[in-house]
């Protein structure tokens, strides 16, 4: 059944974490987030799946959890997609209409993009999103909206989002084990930017950077259109495996030292302070200095920043985008980031948030840059219901009650009641024999 209220649910499932989050459309068109939980992710890898088994787990911890938060009972969920295996390419459409005297309808426009699903790709590949750039409508260029437009013949230049068949397929498994399907695969930078973007940016230039723990996504915006995509496969954990290698120190030690004291600029951090870490099974515990840590942490994020700055090259917009870099994503947080990314591209940078687009009174835990592509994920789910006149299918009480039970569990239950049934059946047949002697007697 339907409801009433614009609600949507989301799973990001990411390198780090899996985030399962429910949130609707309040009365003045902001996004309140009912419930969101998180757990740590063990199967994925630099944004694809490989345990299928333990991300089944994760995703069913946490939808579960957002199902008791939220009060809500899902049955879809939009999800994102990244992963080296991401690439994207231009192309040109057109259709030439049966007639000049009528106006170009929506069913024409989406008549065109369903054209673009038809493209050939590689072997093993398939087109995650379609996404128009530009129309010409009879050799009119830059129209931006053809609806309503006369003309005969109708073109448009796309973005074209590809990614393997393969890792979809695993996602898209991962939620239909735990009872969900997936509405929608949304590339994690477009889902990013519609969570930490204004328009404005968007229409000036800009190039949204999100790095995450597995990969660093880019999407590059000019003149209100997406112009480019890309996702680098590394992120945040190869820092945190050159401080462990560095410092000859365990993983989780690493990865604490690198959120509680790590720098981007070496030159800034303190060099009369060290940090001590306990030794390994009782063996001399080691100090490790602030600038020898944060000299790591610089090395390879300029490497990082270097792959950045070729992909918003490749983009053909490096000298267009007057708003800048916008950093979001776990590892944006990393103190001094946005000073070097400045220094090393020449450009503006600021740090995005995710609470601009939320309403006031949601949960305030989700308003940090970790959960931009979850909230991102929310607001695309919106947005596509809109578009198709949609609205999320509620489940009933009665069908969710027990979605989350594992499956032996519900073959339990089944046997249970089968025996419960068999009970009852012998106490009826036992009733109706007694009732059947008491009438003969009388």
């Amino acid at each position: 059944m339907a409801t009433n209220e614009k609600i949507v649910a989301a799973v990001d499932i990411g390198t780090t974490k899996i985030v399962s989050l429910v949130g609707r459309l309040n009365d003045l068109g902001k996004l309140e987030v009912l419930g969101i939980s998180q757990t740590p992710s063990k199967g994925v890898k630099r944004g694809v799946v490989l345990n299928i088994e333990e991300t089944v787990n994760a995703i069913q911890t946490t939808t579960s959890e957002a199902v008791e938060q939220s009060g809500i009972n899902f049955n879809e969920v939009f999800v994102g997609i990244a992963g080296q295996h991401i690439k994207s390419v231009r192309n040109r459409g057109y259709i030439n209409r049966d007639t000049y005297d009528d106006e170009i309808t929506k069913e024409d426009v989406q008549h065109l993009i369903d054209d673009m699903y038809k493209i050939p790709v590689d072997v093993g590949e398939e087109i995650i999103h379609v996404l128009p750039q530009s129309y010409i409508v009879d050799n009119e260029t830059g129209v931006k909206n053809p609806i309503g437009v006369f003309g005969k013949r109708l073109e448009a230049n796309f973005h074209i989002v590809i990614g393997q068949i393969s890792s979809a397929r695993n996602i898209e498994k991962c939620i239909n084990r735990v009872g969900l399907d997936v509405k929608q695969l949304v590339l994690e930078p477009l889902a990013s930017s519609a969570a930490v973007l204004t328009e404005d940016e968007k229409e000036a230039g800009v190039a949204l950077v999100d790095i995450g723990g597995g990969t660093t996504d880019v999407a590059v915006y000019y003149d209100d259109v997406i112009r480019h995509t890309a996702v680098i496969p590394f992120g945040g954990n190869v820092i945190t495996r050159d401080i462990k290698e560095g410092c000859a120190i365990l993983q989780r030690q690493a990865e604490s030292l690198k959120l509680q004291f790590g720098s981007a600029l070496g030159d800034l951090a303190q060099e009369d302070k060290v940090v001590t870490i306990p030794g390994i099974s009782g063996r001399d515990p080691k100090e490790i200095s602030f600038r020898s840590l944060a000299y790591i942490i610089q090395s390879r994020m300029e490497e990082i920043i270097d792959a950045v700055t070729f992909e918003i090259e490749n983009s053909g917009y490096m000298d267009k985008l007057s708003a800048g870099i916008v950093l979001t994503g776990g590892g944006s947080m990393l103190k001094h980031l946005n000073q070097l990314v400045k220094f090393k591209t020449g450009m503006d940078v600021r740090i995005g948030f995710p609470g601009d687009k939320m309403a006031a009174d949601s949960i305030q835990e989700i308003n940090q840059p970790m959960f931009s592509t979850s909230v991102g994920l929310l607001i695309k789910g919106l947005e596509y219901y809109e578009e198709k006149e949609e609205e999320m299918v509620i489940k009933s009480a009665v069908e969710v009650e027990d979605q989350f039970v594992p499956v032996q569990e519900e073959e339990k239950k089944v046997k249970k009641s089968l025996r419960k049934g068999k009970i009852l059946e012998s106490l009826k047949n036992t009733l109706s024999d007694i009732f059947d002697e008491t009438d003969v007697k009388m």
